[in-house]
Protein backbone atom coordinates (compact mmCIF):
# COMPACT_ATOMS: atom_id res chain seq x y z
CA UNK A 1 0.00 0.00 0.00
CA UNK A 2 1.14 3.47 -1.01
CA UNK A 3 2.16 5.78 1.81
CA UNK A 4 0.11 9.23 2.22
CA UNK A 5 2.32 11.96 1.82
CA UNK A 6 3.59 13.50 5.43
CA UNK A 7 2.68 16.10 6.48
CA UNK A 8 5.49 19.12 6.02
CA UNK A 9 7.69 15.78 4.34
CA UNK A 10 10.48 18.29 2.66
CA UNK A 11 10.39 20.51 5.83
CA UNK A 12 11.35 18.06 7.84
CA UNK A 13 13.59 16.54 5.77
CA UNK A 14 15.29 19.82 5.67
CA UNK A 15 15.38 20.45 9.12
CA UNK A 16 17.40 17.09 9.31
CA UNK A 17 20.09 18.16 6.65
CA UNK A 18 22.82 17.05 8.98
CA UNK A 19 22.08 13.52 8.48
CA UNK A 20 21.72 13.64 4.72
CA UNK A 21 24.08 11.72 3.27
CA UNK A 22 26.80 13.67 1.17
CA UNK A 23 29.19 11.49 0.10
CA UNK A 24 32.19 12.25 2.28
CA UNK A 25 30.43 10.36 5.36
CA UNK A 26 33.90 8.34 5.81
CA UNK A 27 34.85 5.18 4.55
CA UNK A 28 33.93 2.84 4.34
CA UNK A 29 30.47 2.34 4.92
CA UNK A 30 28.00 -0.45 5.84
CA UNK A 31 24.93 -0.14 3.26
CA UNK A 32 21.68 -0.65 3.54
CA UNK A 33 19.28 -0.31 0.47
CA UNK A 34 15.57 0.08 0.90
CA UNK A 35 15.96 1.35 4.97
CA UNK A 36 11.75 1.92 5.46
CA UNK A 37 11.21 3.37 8.81
CA UNK A 38 15.05 2.79 9.67
CA UNK A 39 14.55 0.04 12.69
CA UNK A 40 17.38 -1.39 11.26
CA UNK A 41 19.86 0.96 10.67
CA UNK A 42 19.08 2.46 13.52
CA UNK A 43 20.03 -0.42 15.68
CA UNK A 44 23.14 -1.33 13.75
CA UNK A 45 24.12 2.47 13.94
CA UNK A 46 23.76 1.88 17.80
CA UNK A 47 25.45 -1.12 18.59
CA UNK A 48 28.47 -0.27 16.69
CA UNK A 49 29.25 3.48 17.25
CA UNK A 50 32.53 2.46 15.73
CA UNK A 51 31.45 2.17 12.05
CA UNK A 52 29.18 3.87 9.72
CA UNK A 53 25.98 3.49 8.15
CA UNK A 54 24.05 4.98 5.09
CA UNK A 55 21.10 4.43 4.52
CA UNK A 56 19.44 4.30 1.11
CA UNK A 57 15.37 4.98 0.27
CA UNK A 58 13.67 5.77 -2.49
CA UNK A 59 10.43 7.05 -1.14
CA UNK A 60 10.52 10.62 1.24
CA UNK A 61 7.81 9.93 2.56
CA UNK A 62 9.46 6.95 4.55
CA UNK A 63 12.89 8.35 4.53
CA UNK A 64 11.56 11.21 6.89
CA UNK A 65 10.71 8.91 9.35
CA UNK A 66 14.29 7.20 9.37
CA UNK A 67 15.62 10.29 9.84
CA UNK A 68 13.59 11.76 12.31
CA UNK A 69 14.48 8.09 14.45
CA UNK A 70 18.14 8.39 13.69
CA UNK A 71 17.32 12.13 15.49
CA UNK A 72 15.89 10.69 18.06
CA UNK A 73 18.48 8.50 19.00
CA UNK A 74 21.45 10.92 18.65
CA UNK A 75 23.32 9.02 16.18
CA UNK A 76 26.16 10.31 15.06
CA UNK A 77 27.15 7.18 12.46
CA UNK A 78 24.27 7.03 10.52
CA UNK A 79 23.50 9.23 7.19
CA UNK A 80 20.30 9.01 4.82
CA UNK A 81 19.70 9.34 1.18
CA UNK A 82 17.14 9.42 -1.21
CA UNK A 83 17.72 8.01 -4.25
CA UNK A 84 16.78 5.35 -6.86
CA UNK A 85 19.25 1.72 -6.27
CA UNK A 86 19.97 2.07 -10.13
CA UNK A 87 22.01 5.48 -9.59
CA UNK A 88 24.42 4.17 -6.33
CA UNK A 89 27.28 4.58 -8.56
CA UNK A 90 26.68 8.60 -8.66
CA UNK A 91 26.67 8.98 -4.72
CA UNK A 92 29.30 6.23 -3.79
CA UNK A 93 32.86 5.91 -5.10
CA UNK A 94 34.12 2.68 -6.04
CA UNK A 95 35.22 0.40 -3.28
CA UNK A 96 33.58 3.01 -0.57
CA UNK A 97 31.10 0.02 0.49
CA UNK A 98 32.43 -2.37 3.10
CA UNK A 99 28.92 -4.39 3.30
CA UNK A 100 25.16 -4.32 1.99
CA UNK A 101 22.12 -4.88 3.26
CA UNK A 102 18.76 -6.17 1.34
CA UNK A 103 16.14 -6.38 3.71
CA UNK A 104 12.32 -7.36 2.77
CA UNK A 105 12.86 -5.78 -0.78
CA UNK A 106 10.10 -5.85 -2.94
CA UNK A 107 9.87 -8.93 -4.87
CA UNK A 108 8.25 -8.07 -7.90
CA UNK A 109 6.35 -11.01 -8.47
CA UNK A 110 5.90 -10.97 -12.24
CA UNK A 111 8.46 -12.57 -14.39
CA UNK A 112 8.18 -9.14 -16.61
CA UNK A 113 9.71 -7.78 -13.44
CA UNK A 114 12.44 -9.82 -12.75
CA UNK A 115 15.03 -6.74 -14.16
CA UNK A 116 13.16 -4.52 -10.95
CA UNK A 117 14.31 -6.96 -8.29
CA UNK A 118 17.28 -5.70 -6.19
CA UNK A 119 19.60 -8.83 -7.06
CA UNK A 120 18.74 -9.03 -10.65
CA UNK A 121 22.33 -8.72 -13.08
CA UNK A 122 22.23 -5.03 -13.37
CA UNK A 123 22.11 -4.24 -9.87
CA UNK A 124 24.68 -7.04 -8.71
CA UNK A 125 26.96 -5.09 -11.46
CA UNK A 126 26.67 -1.94 -9.45
CA UNK A 127 27.07 -3.35 -6.25
CA UNK A 128 30.29 -4.90 -7.61
CA UNK A 129 32.12 -1.80 -8.11
CA UNK A 130 30.94 -0.23 -4.91
CA UNK A 131 31.81 -3.18 -2.76
CA UNK A 132 35.04 -3.61 -1.50
CA UNK A 133 36.56 -6.65 -2.11
CA UNK A 134 36.20 -10.12 0.54
CA UNK A 135 33.13 -7.78 1.87
CA UNK A 136 29.70 -9.52 1.71
CA UNK A 137 26.36 -9.37 0.98
CA UNK A 138 23.50 -10.14 3.72
CA UNK A 139 19.73 -10.39 2.45
CA UNK A 140 16.75 -11.25 4.52
CA UNK A 141 13.45 -11.61 2.92
CA UNK A 142 9.95 -13.41 3.38
CA UNK A 143 9.66 -14.53 -0.19
CA UNK A 144 10.73 -17.96 -1.06
CA UNK A 145 10.67 -17.06 -4.57
CA UNK A 146 12.36 -14.15 -4.58
CA UNK A 147 14.87 -15.95 -2.28
CA UNK A 148 15.52 -18.90 -5.01
CA UNK A 149 16.15 -15.94 -7.79
CA UNK A 150 18.68 -14.30 -5.87
CA UNK A 151 21.11 -17.12 -4.59
CA UNK A 152 20.78 -18.39 -8.68
CA UNK A 153 21.33 -14.74 -9.70
CA UNK A 154 24.15 -14.09 -7.25
CA UNK A 155 25.95 -16.66 -8.27
CA UNK A 156 25.84 -17.03 -12.05
CA UNK A 157 26.98 -13.41 -11.11
CA UNK A 158 30.11 -13.78 -9.30
CA UNK A 159 29.44 -14.04 -5.94
CA UNK A 160 30.03 -16.95 -3.49
CA UNK A 161 27.08 -18.02 -1.48
CA UNK A 162 28.77 -17.91 2.38
CA UNK A 163 25.12 -19.37 3.97
CA UNK A 164 21.63 -19.64 3.59
CA UNK A 165 18.77 -20.44 5.62
CA UNK A 166 14.71 -20.86 4.53
CA UNK A 167 14.31 -20.60 8.33
CA UNK A 168 15.89 -18.02 10.37
CA UNK A 169 14.69 -18.46 13.41
CA UNK A 170 14.89 -22.21 13.89
CA UNK A 171 18.89 -22.00 12.52
CA UNK A 172 20.83 -21.36 15.51
CA UNK A 173 20.68 -17.58 14.51
CA UNK A 174 23.08 -15.70 16.96
CA UNK A 175 20.65 -13.30 18.80
CA UNK A 176 22.43 -10.21 18.03
CA UNK A 177 20.13 -10.00 14.78
CA UNK A 178 18.70 -6.66 14.07
CA UNK A 179 15.24 -6.77 13.18
CA UNK A 180 13.53 -4.62 10.96
CA UNK A 181 10.00 -3.48 11.32
CA UNK A 182 8.67 -5.89 8.55
CA UNK A 183 10.56 -8.84 10.37
CA UNK A 184 9.25 -8.27 13.58
CA UNK A 185 5.33 -8.22 11.99
CA UNK A 186 6.32 -11.19 10.17
CA UNK A 187 7.75 -13.12 13.14
CA UNK A 188 4.63 -12.46 14.93
CA UNK A 189 2.60 -14.29 12.24
CA UNK A 190 4.51 -17.16 11.98
CA UNK A 191 6.08 -15.95 8.97
CA UNK A 192 9.33 -17.75 8.04
CA UNK A 193 12.62 -15.86 7.28
CA UNK A 194 14.69 -16.41 4.66
CA UNK A 195 18.83 -15.60 4.89
CA UNK A 196 22.06 -15.78 2.74
CA UNK A 197 25.05 -14.35 3.02
CA UNK A 198 26.96 -13.91 -0.35
CA UNK A 199 30.84 -12.48 -0.81
CA UNK A 200 32.34 -10.71 -4.15
CA UNK A 201 35.64 -11.67 -4.61
CA UNK A 202 35.70 -13.59 -1.71
CA UNK A 203 39.30 -14.15 -0.49
CA UNK A 204 39.92 -16.35 2.92
CA UNK A 205 41.01 -13.70 5.66
CA UNK A 206 39.73 -10.63 3.86
CA UNK A 207 36.41 -10.10 5.31
CA UNK A 208 35.97 -6.42 6.42
CA UNK A 209 32.65 -6.92 7.51
CA UNK A 210 32.75 -7.77 11.64
CA UNK A 211 31.24 -10.72 12.68
CA UNK A 212 29.01 -9.49 15.06
CA UNK A 213 27.05 -7.83 12.11
CA UNK A 214 26.52 -11.36 9.82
Amino acid sequence: MRMRKKKHRDARIAARADLYFDGSFGMPVFLEIGCGKGGFICGLAQSYPEYNFVAVERNPDVMVLAMEKAAGLGLKNARFLIADAEDLAAHFAPGQVAGIYLNFSDPWHKNYQAHKRLTYKTFLEIYKELLIPGSRLIMKTDNYNLFKFSLRSLSDNGFQILSQTCDLYSSGFPENNVRTEYEEKFISQGVKICRLEASYSFISGTNVMPSAFL
